[in-house]
């Protein structure tokens, strides 16, 4: 349910001071419990235009030590943020661990304004309301305490404001076209926000509707409102949330013990004319998806010396360098492991037209982290439905997603290994955990498996590639993209 506060329950001018210097005080000492206790608090003002949302912002942070918090003005997406994904500019500024993010305005009022400016409505509307709700679900699953105020004044209120900023040439910059169009609009606008505010409405991130009309009183239903939550937070960080269902479209995949190597061969002479011939095909279908703007994710994960990198190699040869990057991925950063196991990823996607190649993935989470007791049971079997929302939201974006799984046999990787250690000019691709790894290959190959059965989904299917003989896999690898972007591009 919306919680709303009314001028009736606003108390005594004398009251009302004593009350805020008690939560100023409160919110102060709660700010050093968040940093030890390692809570990240995003915080999201909405509300009608002349509210006050900036003044409101700029009275709680007087009250945090400035290193444990940033302010950010989401104003109307720029051409580099819409090249990306809807949540792509919002999943950026997620806060570290025991820090704040401030967010003046942000996924509500840029999808109201869809709605009224006419380009969002019926399945549209729906896939945008779907997708905050799983942002938002994902942020406290993972430990997140999301607050979300909606400033609210009257239409008489917004006016007197308004001519107030206008009369002075100071503030009447603040005064948008858009801001004008909303006050003439007030009844329509009305209607849409509350429709918004309904849908993005959840449980574990509530919207909290702060009567704005007198400035003191909604500072301190804010105030009131942070620090509870935050007392309720860092008493519940420990608990579990439950697993979520998968809902989406699955592809049946073979076991990885079920996969035939033998016999996946390709001749020298054959390898060198295929290769040839499928690189310059797929430099031309490059051009293409830059003109038709259709973004492509491609991602590897595989058994280590499995032939991950040459493949990748073969593939980014074909490619114009202006339209592709390359992403390694190794351990997160101190920045990337404080914040939601996603955020690196989300950091890293292409603008549309271009490439993004990830060597290794987000799919680290239900692999190493899970082995390697990086996080807790829970993290990652919520994981595989993380993962599925997250794909779904660039396949929903217009991406074209290839998942490959490098698949060689126990043998074959020992004698890699063996010639790496005993190559000097190999040396360096062969480490002690790679080893250390190897000792738990039938940990791995369970967790392999469940990770195929769970993520291979309609829209973002896996591919295996049986690297036994690496040119196979590399022209098998090149057939498939060439297929799928083909497809698309029809």
């Amino acid at each position: 349910m919306l919680k709303s506060w009314t001028p009736a329950e606003m108390p005594e001018k004398s009251d009302l001071k004593e009350q805020m210097t008690a939560v100023q005080d409160r919110l102060y000492d709660l700010q050093m419990k968040i940093k030890e206790h390692k809570l990240p608090v995003l915080v999201l003002f909405e509300g009608w235009s002349a509210a006050g949302k900036g003044s409101i912002i700029g009275k709680v942070i007087k009250n945090i030590d400035p290193r444990f918090f940033k302010v950010a003005t989401m104003s109307a997406p720029s051409t580099e943020e819409i090249r990306r994904p809807f949540l792509y500019r919002y999943m950026k500024q997620i806060p570290e661990e025991g820090k704040f993010t401030f967010l003046d305005s942000g996924w509500l009022e840029q999808t109201a304004k869809g709605v009224l400016e006419g380009s969002m409505s019926g399945e549209a509307y729906e896939k945008r309301t779907e997708s905050i709700r799983r942002f938002e679900r994902q942020l406290t699953d993972n430990g997140y305490l999301v607050l979300k105020f909606f400033m609210e004044i009257d239409k008489d209120e917004q006016k007197k404001r308004m001519k107030k900023l206008l009369d002075s040439h100071d503030t009447s910059w603040r005064v948008s076209d858009f801001d004008m169009w909303q006050h003439e609009h007030y009844k329509k606008c009305e209607k849409v926000f509350d429709r918004c505010l309904k849908d993005t409405n959840l449980p574990t991130s509530p919207w909290y509707i702060i009567d704005a009309g007198n400035r003191k009183w909604a500072e301190l239903q804010v105030m009131e409102t942070l620090v509870n939550n935050i007392d309720v937070a860092l008493q519940n960080q420990r608990h579990s949330v439950p697993i979520p269902q998968n809902v989406f479209p699955l592809v049946n995949m073979p076991r990885l013990s079920e996969i035939e190597l033998k016999g996946k061969t390709v001749e020298d002479e054959k390898y060198s004319q295929e290769l040839k011939k499928l690189q310059v095909h797929l430099g031309e279908l490059h051009n293409r998806l830059y003109r038709e703007r259709i973004p492509v994710i491609i991602t590897y994960e595989g058994w280590d010396a499995a032939g991950k990198g040459g493949n990748i190699k073969r593939v980014a040869r074909a490619l114009d360098p202006r339209g592709y990057e390359v992403h390694p991925i190794a351990s997160p950063e101190p920045h990337e492991k404080s914040r939601h196991y996603l955020w690196r990823f989300w950091t890293r996607l292409p603008k549309d037209g271009h490439i993004a190649i990830f060597d290794r993935t987000w799919y680290g989470r239900v692999m190493v982290e899970r082995l390697e007791g990086f996080c807790s049971e829970n993290d990652w079997k919520r994981a595989y439905n993380e993962i599925n929302e997250f794909e779904k939201e660039l396949h929903d974006w217009g991406a074209v997603i290839l998942k490959f799984w490098v698949q060689i046999d126990k043998e074959t990787q020992l004698k890699r290994f063996t010639e790496r250690q005993n190559n000097p000019e190999k040396q360096w691709k062969i480490t002690n955990e790679d080893w250390r790894n190897r000792e738990k290959w039938d940990q791995y190959e369970t967790a392999v498996n469940e990770m195929l059965k769970k993520t291979s989904t309609s829209y973002a299917p896996w591919h295996i590639l049986e690297s036994v003989d690496k040119k196979y896999a590399r022209i098998k690898a090149l057939k498939i993209i060439i297929k799928e972007l083909e497809k698309v591009l029809e």
